[in-house]
Formats: C-alpha cells, sequence, structure tokens
C-alpha cells in the first residue's frame, strides 16, 4: 500500500519552454533596494526582456543601484508616478517598502500596466480590495511575489492534498520562523510602522499562510483570534552596535492565530522573527483518511526541512510514508519571474493570483486587528 502511495507521486519529466525573443516584455523597476536586485538578476536571464526604467526615492539610489547590477542605459526617476507617467511599458515590479505596496501597484494599473508585486500583497485588507478591483477594472494582472509557490516540494504538498489521499481536511498548524532573525542588515524598513505597517507576520508569515491555504484550494476565512508580541524588537540587546533600533521597533517579531476557515477547516499559525526556541513545529494537514506532516526549517525559507511523510491506518496497522525530497529544475526566484513574464506577454492569468493571496491578506489582517482588540474578529471580504 505505502509503495503503491508513492507511485502515485513519482517525479516527472520535465520540459524546457523554448522562449520567443522577437517580442521584448519592457519593463520598470519601482524600489531598488535589496530585493530589487533578485529581481534584476533574474529579469537578465530572460531573453525576452528588457529592462528600461527604475525609480526610486531616495535621490542616487537607482543611479547607484543600476551601475552596480550592470544594467546600462536605464532612464530613472524619483517616484513611481514620474516613471510611469513617462514610459511606455508591459510590466513593472513592484519592490517598495510594505506601506506603498497599494499605491504603486495601483497606479500601475491605471496607466494599464501590468506588475509584478512583491510580497507581502500590502499592509490591510482595505488596500487589497482597491487592488483587486484596480486590477479587475484594467484589464492586467498582478502576480504577487511567492516564489515557494514554484517549489517542486511545495507542490508536491498540493498535489497530495488535492489527490484526495488524506480524506477531508480538517485541521492544520503551520507556521515557522527563526530563533533570532530580525532582518535589520537592510536598515530600519523592515522594522518601523511607518515603512512595513507589519513585521514577521507578514514578512514571513505571508509564505506559509500561503503554503497550506494553496495546497487546500485557498478556502475563505470566516474568523481570526490572534495575537502579537514584540519583546526581543523592543530589547536593545538584540541590536549589537544599533541599540537605537529598539527606540525604532514599532512592528510584531511574533504572531499566532486560531482562524476558522470555509469547509470546517481549522487553521492554527504561528510565525516568528525571534523566539527562544529552534522552531515553532513542523507543519501538519490532517483529514479524516490520512496526516501529512510537512518538516519545518531552521529558518522559514520557502521549502520543506526533509521528507514529507503521509501518517495513515491500513489494516488496523500504523503505516508511515516518507516521499522523497524534489529537485527544482529552475531557482524558484527564476520562476517566479519568468511565469509573469510569460503571462504578460501571452495576455494569460496570473500565477499567484490576487483573487487568492487577498484571503492570505485577510488572515493577516485580522490577526493584527484580533490581537489589538484583544478578541475574536470576523473577516469580511467585499464582492470584487
Amino acid at each position: 500500500m505505502a509503495e503503491n502511495v508513492l507511485d502515485r507521486f513519482k517525479e516527472g519529466s520535465i520540459e524546457e519552454t523554448v522562449i520567443d525573443t522577437t517580442k521584448k516584455v519592457k519593463v520598470g523597476i519601482i524600489g531598488t533596494g535589496w530585493i530589487a536586485e533578485e529581481h534584476v538578476k533574474k529579469y537578465l536571464m530572460c531573453p525576452d526582456v528588457e529592462i528600461v526604467a527604475a525609480a526610486d526615492l531616495v535621490e542616487g539610489k537607482a543611479e547607484k543601484f543600476c551601475k552596480a547590477n550592470g544594467i546600462d542605459g536605464v532612464r530613472l526617476y524619483r517616484s513611481h508616478k514620474e516613471l510611469l507617467d513617462a514610459e511606455e511599458l508591459d510590466a513593472v515590479s513592484v519592490c517598495t517598502y510594505n506601506r506603498t505596496h497599494a499605491e504603486c501597484t495601483i497606479y500601475a494599473l491605471q496607466k494599464g500596466v501590468n506588475v509584478l508585486l512583491e510580497k507581502p500583497m500590502c499592509v490591510t485588507l482595505e488596500e487589497a480590495v482597491a487592488i483587486c478591483k484596480a486590477e479587475k477594472e484594467s484589464g492586467k494582472i498582478v502576480s504577487v511575489g511567492f516564489q515557494p509557490r514554484f517549489d517542486e516540494n511545495m507542490k508536491m504538498v498540493k498535489e497530495i492534498v488535492q489527490s484526495g489521499e488524506l480524506g477531508d481536511v480538517y485541521y492544520i498548524q503551520t507556521g515557522g520562523g527563526r530563533r533570532r532573525g530580525i532582518p535589520t542588515p537592510y536598515g530600519t524598513s523592515f522594522i518601523e510602522d511607518k515603512t512595513a505597517g507589519i513585521g514577521a507576520l507578514a514578512d514571513i508569515g505571508c509564505y506559509s499562510l500561503d503554503m497550506v491555504l494553496n495546497a487546500v484550494g485557498y478556502p475563505k476565512p470566516l474568523t481570526v483570534s490572534g495575537y502579537t508580541n514584540d519583546c526581543f524588537g523592543k530589547d536593545p540587546v538584540t541590536y549589537p552596535g544599533h541599540p537605537e533600533y529598539a527606540d525604532l521597533f514599532s512592528v510584531d517579531d511574533f504572531a499566532a492565530a486560531f482562524v476558522r476557515l470555509e469547509g470546517g477547516i481549522i487553521l492554527d499559525f504561528r510565525i516568528s522573527w525571534a523566539m527562544n526556541m529552534d522552531t515553532p513545529g513542523d507543519t501538519i494537514i490532517l483529514g479524516t483518511k490520512a496526516g501529512l506532516r510537512i518538516p519545518s526549517t531552521e529558518c522559514w525559507n520557502g521549502s520543506i526541512g526533509g521528507p514529507l511523510v503521509i501518517y495513515r491506518d491500513v489494516a488496523g496497522t500504523h503505516v508511515e510514508t516518507k516521499v522523497p525530497e524534489k529537485k527544482n529544475s529552475h531557482d524558484n526566484f527564476y520562476n517566479k519571474i519568468r511565469f509573469f513574464v510569460d503571462a504578460v506577454k501571452n495576455g494569460t492569468a496570473s500565477p499567484v493570483p490576487t483573487s487568492q493571496i487577498i484571503y492570505n491578506q485577510a488572515i493577516i489582517d485580522g490577526i493584527a486587528r484580533s490581537a489589538k482588540a484583544g478578541r475574536e474578529v470576523t473577516v469580511e471580504i467585499p464582492e470584487i
């Protein structure tokens, strides 16, 4: 029986796609911080992409960025509006602070430009709704930057769940994080409310949520009871050489929640930038026929910490089936860029659609609201 289960999830052949270079996709980069470097590197691996413009609010930053990343002849601007008003583009990558994700994305859509939006989608549910409405009105696409979607092991998680191997899913435990890993090596943009809006909850929590929500078909969240903490972020000892960061810290460094989803599924969630523990636990998905364990990683990195394990009973005997880890044919970040470019060129659906990620954002928003209110809150998502 165990061998039959494994046979269902054997690695298939990988087909290489022939890229049509006769049609160039003109791309602009909005926000030239460290994550934008990865966007540029992967765009440069696409022979059908031309990076033509870049914008950053900081004087001289975009120019320095382009020189450092070897992109010559790029037109530079001081704001997303200046760039989008002046250029004829097919797409932009929005790599700005969380607080400006919605503003930049909506303006790009209004200009008729497709958007690859770095995660998290935004800060609030209200902003997510506004993005979805602008996308619908524009006829363009927004793809949210969840590169773990393209990891072969993450795909396997979804395949196992969707195959019916687990039966009806009724409980999910997920999360992850870091023992010490508040992202201050990149300055304070991640830890200040005025730029980030939310901390670990959105920075890496959105990935963890997407892993399991995507696997079970993205059911609508109904209620959330959430909790957030900031005890490490506000401790000067956390920042050797930069004790002043503690005074600036104004987001969460730990979050947990109990979420009720449509279909009778319970989601038990926790995420951390810093804690006195190596991991808050493996991800487990419990179904009426079997359970699935997804081993955690030391620092949540968008993949798995070991082979997936399926637990079930066969003829009264407890059986455990290990599903071997798969290798990725391409870097996941490259796939994020490549599939977005293909969708823009071919006029096809968004690889990571806002119609799903709005539910992810609704949970994050619900956790933040619940933590502030000190009680369970209802999640209400309007029709788009």
